[in-house]
């Protein structure tokens, strides 16, 4: 499958049952061009058939056998010293450098555990993503960004207080598994802010490019990918970019500031004729 095709099927459907780890690996190729993703998929199935004969008894002890595999004996763990490090957003580099965020640990999880037979799913808290193995009518919450600590209610509220700030009601709701499309797009989203921190506007434009291919009714993702490129000096770019957002949003609250970057945009590329 091509990633726009898999962008274009999440779009039409998040909830299409699509293989998430799959998806971030062809994401993957926008900024490592010569990695192969079915070499990290064999990875995946390797990890899973090391993990296979251990997921025995309940459902927790299974979620426990998947949680010392890839936090302990494998030494996954969450990237605390460098958290914006866009390296951390990509599955591949996760694989290899066996440090992630949040979201593609958890992706790790359900990748390696839905491949052994173990159901998991992914949870996205406000601030923090999380997973859940699901079996026999119950469900297991767990934090592969802490080493796979288990979570219970007051665990969940208690984690999105301290990173957000704001107070977290954990219904049953905002517990439910997040949809693969909601998924990547946080993954996009995530590679677009890092981006930003670090000025690299034209790394900032492709992600948001495929979040605007992933989110095709949201305009200010091209607009942003129009501004990004005008950033990155692609002027030529950005022009068709900010005329759809101007075309499809023109009582914006932002539509000057846009029409500016526009203005701007075509002095540049008139200058060079």
């Amino acid at each position: 499958m091509k990633l726009r095709s898999a962008l274009a099927a999440l779009a039409e459907n998040p909830f299409a049952p699509l293989d998430v780890a799959r998806v971030a690996l062809l994401l993957a190729r926008d900024a490592y061009s010569q990695m192969h993703p079915r070499a990290y998929l064999k990875k995946l199935d390797r990890l899973a058939a090391h993990l296979r004969p251990r997921l025995r008894g309940s459902l927790e002890a299974r979620t426990e056998a998947l949680s010392t595999f890839l936090f302990e004996d494998c030494g996954f763990v969450g990237n605390t010293a460098h958290y914006y490090d866009p390296r951390n957003s990509y599955l591949n580099k996760v694989l290899d450098r066996q440090v992630g965020l949040p979201i593609t640990l958890s992706v790790l999880a359900m990748a390696v555990g839905a491949r052994a037979g173990l159901r998991v799913e992914g949870v996205a808290l406000p601030g923090h993503f999380i997973a859940k193995a699901v079996g026999d009518g119950e469900e297991v919450l767990f934090d592969p960004f802490n080493g796979g600590q288990f979570l219970d209610v007051e665990a969940c509220e208690a984690l999105v207080g301290a990173v957000t700030g704001k107070p977290f009601e954990a219904t049953p709701e905002a517990l439910a598994a997040a949809p693969p499309g909601a998924i990547v797009a946080r993954m996009l989203q995530n590679l677009k802010t890092a981006y930003l921190a670090d000025r690299a506007y034209s790394r900032a434009a492709r992600a948001t490019w495929r979040l605007s291919q992933l989110l095709p009714s949201d305009a200010t993702q091209r607009r942003d990918v129009g501004v990004l490129l005008f950033k990155a000096e692609m002027p030529g770019r950005a022009i068709d970019h900010l005329r759809y957002y101007l075309t499809a949003e023109p009582h914006a609250s932002d539509a000057e500031e846009v029409r500016a970057f526009l203005s701007r945009a075509l002095a540049e590329v008139a200058r060079w004729n």
